[in-house]
């Protein structure tokens, strides 16, 4: 009897050991880093699209999960330090958006799987192999950022159908940069517009570029990265001063005239999905990186007013979101 007691036992430990190995993932507290552009407080809708993506995947914070929040506050330099910080705090994963930030965790990380967001050609930019097999720690959610620039030069044209040249505002020192700028220069010459640059590479570059659009330029297609981003307020405060209106690349230039482009808080509650399947064993290299499946018109009617615009049927047509 003792012997069978102890062989029932023993089969009953067995059979349970494979359940105690598959529960065991749930006790793990899981650390994410997250190397962004500004502040927490400025990030907030992205950042609340990332959670709510993790929660509904099993993540709570105070639970199993500890999100470690990086601020470059505005400045790409800074990426390097606060990914090789992130890097020495041993996170299970690092969120990044945008170029610089991504070739920072890609040198910083090891083998810490990185997540990107915001990245409008990453292949062109050296930080994975192909969108299809990544290769390396390294997957994400592209941005289809450079490519749409064409795009928006064409909607502000309608929105001002009697300009005749417009400026860009675009920080050249971000490698992802040129190429935009390269992409309205050709689209605005497509269209018979005078295209300026306005090269602003820090914060008080800004107010004396606005001073030059308001002399030389009938609208403005503002670019989408670090320093802009931290500046949003400003650039938008600016664009209103001196009565020009102004094509973002996505709504967080909140009160600007139209946005077109990636719905950002969805692209980062699609971010989590990656961090999920990467918990659970999945290698960074074999998930395919992501391109956005749908681009969003905003307009906002109530500085279209202000600027004494009235909104084409064509553009209307064409509009996700109106902002009143």
């Amino acid at each position: 009897m003792r012997l069978i007691g102890l062989a029932v036992i023993l089969t009953a430990g067995f059979a349970l050991a494979p359940i105690a190995l598959v529960a065991q993932p749930s006790d793990k507290i899981y650390r994410i880093g997250v190397l962004e552009r500004t502040p927490a407080a400025i990030n907030a809708a992205n950042l609340e699209g990332f959670r709510q993506g993790l929660r509904a995947l099993g993540y709570l914070e105070g639970k199993n999960l500890v999100i470690e929040y990086r601020s470059a506050d505005g400045r790409d330099d800074r990426f390097p330090v606060l990914a090789a910080e992130l890097a020495q705090l041993k996170v299970d994963l690092i969120l990044t958006r945008g170029t610089p930030a991504a070739l920072a965790a890609k040198r910083a990380a090891g083998t810490i799987p990185v997540v990107i967001t915001g990245v409008g050609d990453p292949v062109a930019q050296g930080i994975i192999a192909s969108l299809a097999h990544p290769g390396g720690y390294i997957t994400g959610l592209s941005a289809t950022v450079t490519e749409i620039y064409p795009k928006r030069v064409e909607i502000l044209r309608e929105l001002v159908p009697k300009a005749t040249r417009i400026a860009a505002l675009f920080n050249m020192g971000n490698p992802a940069i040129p190429g935009q700028w390269k992409e309205v220069e050709t689209a605005a010459r497509a269209l018979g517009l005078q295209a300026q640059l306005l090269d602003v590479r820090r914060v008080d570059d800004l107010r004396p570029a606005f001073d030059t659009a308001r002399q030389h330029a009938d609208a403005i297609v503002v670019g989408l990265e670090t320093l802009t981003l931290a500046n949003a307020q400003l650039i938008v405060d600016l664009a209103a001063k001196h009565r020009l209106p102004a094509m973002y690349a996505s709504t967080e230039f909140v009160g600007g005239l139209a946005s077109y482009g990636v719905n950002y808080p969805d692209h980062y509650r699609r971010a989590a999905t990656f961090a999920d399947k990467i918990f659970k064993g999945a290698k960074p290299a074999d998930l395919p990186v992501e391109q956005p499946t749908k681009l969003e018109l905003v307009i906002n009617l109530k500085t279209a007013r202000a600027l004494g615009l009235t909104i084409p049927r064509t553009v209307m047509l064409q509009v996700d979101q109106v902002i009143e």
